[in-house]
């Protein structure tokens, strides 16, 4: 049986327990990314929670045929440099990163986030993780990435601002959050794998049954005058730049589905 495949006792925290995680926003190679994919779900995903790092999620974004979005948990900043340098220099990497990094053009749009506030965590759902050989039922579920690249770092202030004004709005429109993030000012102690510093970044995952569902929840917000005159234009980032929305739909063994 190949090394991939063997069952690895797990190392990685609850998601609950993950205070850094890592948005990685790959661009692939046109046409490569279900290849992609079916690498890192066969040999990937377990190689990295045995060393502690947490694969929460795994998504095709819907509206970008070129692009595969991840995100990866900590506990913190030392255990994220120690599992990346046991992951990084581990046989199933080095007997497999040939063929991933040949499946994509860029792989650098990382972006090192933190729970905005220690309750808007994200929460390890009751299920596990679909296994190796197991054949998932195909999830409607889309979950929608919201970023926001603000001006200025956000405070206390602007986090009461959001819990307030905006996350009854969300909760009114059918999207309310299943996690707030922002970014993570803390250096990043592991060069090899480059962060973005060129942003900060507030952003919310929420989960919806369908796209339908977000469609209708879009419909709501657009229709709420508070939405599109108070709330749109403060979280907008320098030179009015609007806030980037994701519509990404969960790979078959993506813990988050």
């Amino acid at each position: 049986m190949s090394a991939e495949l063997i069952s690895i006792p797990t190392r990685a925290p609850l998601l609950e327990d993950c205070a850094v995680l890592e948005l990685r926003d790959y661009t692939m190679q046109p046409g490569r990314r279900d290849e992609l994919i079916t690498l890192f779900e066969r040999a990937f995903i377990e190689a990295q929670e045995a060393v502690g790092a947490r694969v929460v999620a795994h998504w095709r974004d819907l509206d970008r045929d070129d692009h595969y979005v991840w995100l990866r948990g900590f506990v913190d900043m030392s255990a994220r440099r120690e599992a990346l340098t046991a992951f990084y220099t581990s046989p199933v990497w080095l007997a497999h990163r040939t063929a991933a990094n040949a499946t994509m053009i860029d792989s650098d749009n990382v972006r090192l986030l933190r729970p905005a506030r220690p309750t808007w965590t994200l929460t390890t759902p009751p299920l596990p993780r679909p296994a190796h050989d197991a054949e998932p039922a195909p999830t409607t579920a889309l979950h929608v990435l919201t970023l926001c690249a603000l001006p200025a770092p956000a405070d206390a202030a602007f986090a009461r601002w959001f819990e307030r004004d905006v996350l009854p709005l969300l909760r009114e429109a059918g999207a309310m959050p299943c996690a707030v993030f922002q970014t993570e000012p803390a250096l990043n102690d592991y060069p090899r794998l480059p962060v973005r510093t060129d942003e900060h970044v507030w952003a919310w995952l929420s989960r919806l049954s369908d796209a339908a569902a977000w469609a209708r929840a879009q419909q709501h917000l657009q229709a709420n005058a508070v939405w599109t005159e108070r709330v749109l234009p403060r979280l907008r980032g320098p030179a009015g730049r609007a806030s980037l929305m994701l519509r990404l739909q969960p790979a078959a063994r993506s813990l988050l589905r």
